[in-house]
């Protein structure tokens, strides 16, 4: 029963607009998973339900046992989806249906414009599961009255998907949140009793909440008869939670299908852990290792987070525990449960709360031994694993002090003696292979594979046969300021620094550079305030020119990275090693006009500020240059 009275016509946002026209128009693929991300919602609300009635036990008279029913009219066309759990008001409806202006919805936009290929699935990993009503619905009715609530305070809300949204007051017996589906023209399968069965058990067997359905749909395939009689229902799912199961009781099957269902994914968990700890705190754990980063990852930034969800004693308590986690950990997902934790736990408590933080590290253990066990006894899925997220357990070095050992051995990293950046090493490799007298891990940082592989400082370390790690993911350099050692052997950037020379290389730097000092300073000379210094380079043996650093300078690549972000970053004049050997500088020794010799000069510090990654100051003065040197 509604009140037309109070009827309005509203507009959704335009963030929602759009998701909804590509919902409408667009979506093609997977399209089943509207009633997975339905009767999620449904579960979510009882969940929610229960929460509130630890402290207001009276939230949860007047419609028995929590529990999500799904029906369908082939008559009406129409499927519904109804639960008991706490239900919305009316401003609750217009913020969470209407009007879902969050970063969620703005990266499933993202997401979706990046896809060739338009697929409904993306829809549960933003939030926005409620919209995938739309891929299969013209029309959807929303009946929802939040508990606590009197009858008369029900709301009606209604829309084709086109724009705009209707409310209603509304006057409902019960409260809870009742979803009906009007069905487009061509989706007749879902007007199936067994296919919908099917869809259940298939997405949504271990929500812990019964989900019932007709009992005459479980008929072989007849059609149901119309009967004034109230429907008599049957529970289709196993409504239990799976984690409180022995773990010998549960299949891998079962396994897979709850993480698809925990996490909104399509493909299989890469690997998980099922652990019972039993003693003065007594919880479950059950973790799981995706096998592909969730689209929203790396978009939303490190302040969009994911979590594990935390219930208590069974009582589900919030969704996105991040307390139980360290940010590096953010793509595990999973079920916590924990019997001896206040049951008005709260996000400040969960902050300062000592038993969570015993949970948390064993957490943290239980992750970090699931992917060595990867790396160990499956090489292939562990290659997979790391390439999708080795650069977010880097950010593990500088945030878990105390793992940080462990977290370095999981790391991989392309080298020299490698045949490509897909071939990579880890860091016990290396050093297990480093040559007789070699003390120090060395790596090169870039903006890139290849330009770390042509690094010109590298040539001193080929000629001596001296493997080099290859870094070029952008978070490297900044984790390599916490990394400063592994296995007692000190990491050290080719370019950084003064090399290792024994006495007689030292003898030799120092006759190259006294023969050298008429080319050293007629190069200061040319390139006046643009340089620190110029000197003879150790690192050259092929290349004329390349940056050296100082020890705790930042490489030039990281710094134009940060400066395009608008950071401050302190500049300093360049160093520039010189190959006194190579023919450019030979020819700039020889050179007798002035100009020529300048331009000869920049060009070889410009060359290795391009090798090095860092920007020039003035390109239109650079082709200049080399245009006038190569027309002779």
């Amino acid at each position: 029963m509604t009140d037309a009275t109070t009827t309005e016509t509203r507009k959704f946002e335009a963030e929602v607009a759009q998701v909804l026209h590509l919902v409408t128009h667009s979506l093609y693929s997977h399209k089943e998973i509207f009633l997975r991300e339905l009767i999620s919602n449904a579960s979510d609300a009882c969940d929610k339900l229960r929460f509130e009635a630890i402290a207001k036990p009276e939230l949860l008279s007047g419609a028995g046992e929590l529990h999500i029913d799904v029906s369908w009219d082939k008559d009406a066309r129409t499927i519904t989806i109804a639960d008991t759990g706490i239900g919305m008001s009316r401003d609750e409806v217009v913020a969470n249906i209407g009007s879902i202006a969050s970063s969620g919805t703005r990266r499933f936009l993202e997401a979706l414009g990046s896809e060739q290929k338009a697929d409904a699935r993306l829809i549960g990993q933003f939030g926005v599961g409620f919209y995938s009503a739309f891929v299969v619905a013209d029309r959807v009715t929303v009946l929802t009255r939040r508990a606590g609530d009197a009858p008369d305070a029900g709301v009606k809300w209604e829309s084709d998907g086109r724009g705009e949204y209707t409310l209603e007051s509304a006057t409902l017996d019960q409260r809870g949140t009742t979803v009906v589906l009007h069905l487009k023209a061509d989706e007749d399968e879902f007007l199936d009793g067994w296919k919908l069965r099917a869809l259940v058990r298939k997405y949504s067997d271990h929500v812990a909440f019964p989900i019932r359905m007709p009992k005459e749909a479980a008929a072989a395939g007849e059609d149901e008869e119309k009967t004034d009689e109230a429907p008599q229902w049957e529970t289709a799912n196993d409504a239990s939670a799976l984690w409180t199961r022995p773990k010998s009781e549960i299949t891998d099957e079962e396994y897979q299908n709850f993480y698809k269902s925990l996490g909104h994914d399509f493909n299989d968990a890469a690997a998980w852990s099922h652990n019972r700890v039993e003693g003065s705190q007594s919880f479950t754990t059950l973790l799981y290792l995706p096998s592909q980063p969730p689209f929203d990852l790396m978009m939303g930034g490190r302040d969009e987070r994911k979590g594990l969800k935390l219930y208590i004693k069974r009582v589900f308590i919030m969704d996105a525990a991040e307390e139980l986690l360290p940010n590096y950990l953010r793509f595990v997902r999973g079920v916590v449960d924990a019997d001896d934790l206040p049951l008005n736990v709260s996000r400040e408590i969960l902050q300062h709360n000592r038993q969570l933080e015993r949970i948390r590290g064993a957490c943290v253990k239980r992750v970090l031994d699931l992917v060595e066990k990867l790396s160990r006894d499956e090489p292939d899925t562990f290659a997979a694993f790391i390439k999708a997220f080795g650069n977010t357990l880097k950010e593990g070095i500088v945030e878990d002090h105390a793992n940080r050992e462990r977290i370095a051995k999981l790391l991989r990293f392309a080298s020299t003696r490698g045949e490509g950046e897909a071939q990579t090493v880890s860091l016990d490799d290396y050093v297990g292979r480093m040559a007789e007298g070699q003390d120090a891990i060395w790596y090169v940082t870039a903006d890139g594979y290849r330009a770390a592989a042509g690094s010109p400082q590298l040539e001193a370390f080929r000629a001596r046969g001296i493997e080099v790690l290859l870094m070029s993911d952008r978070i490297d350099e900044w984790m390599l300021g916490h990394l400063r050692e592994y296995a007692g052997k000190p990491l050290r950037h080719v370019a950084k620094g003064e090399l290792p020379l024994d006495e007689a290389e030292k003898a030799k730097q120092a006759e190259a550079s006294q023969a050298a000092a008429p080319l050293l300073e007629r190069i200061k000379g040319l390139l006046g305030e643009r340089v620190e210094d110029v000197r003879v380079s150790a690192r050259l043996t092929d290349s004329p020119a390349c940056l050296a650093l100082s020890e705790y300078e930042m490489a030039p690549h990281l710094a134009r990275l940060l400066r395009e972000a608008g950071q401050d970053v302190p500049g300093g004049k360049p160093v520039l090693e010189v190959n006194p050997r190579h023919p450019l500088l030979q020819r700039l020794l020889g050179e007798h006009d002035d100009a020529r010799a300048a331009d000869l000069a920049h060009l070889l510090l410009e060359q290795a500020e391009l090798a090095a990654g860092a920007p020039l100051p003035d390109p239109a003065a650079f082709v200049q240059r080399m245009n006038r040197l190569l027309a002779g």
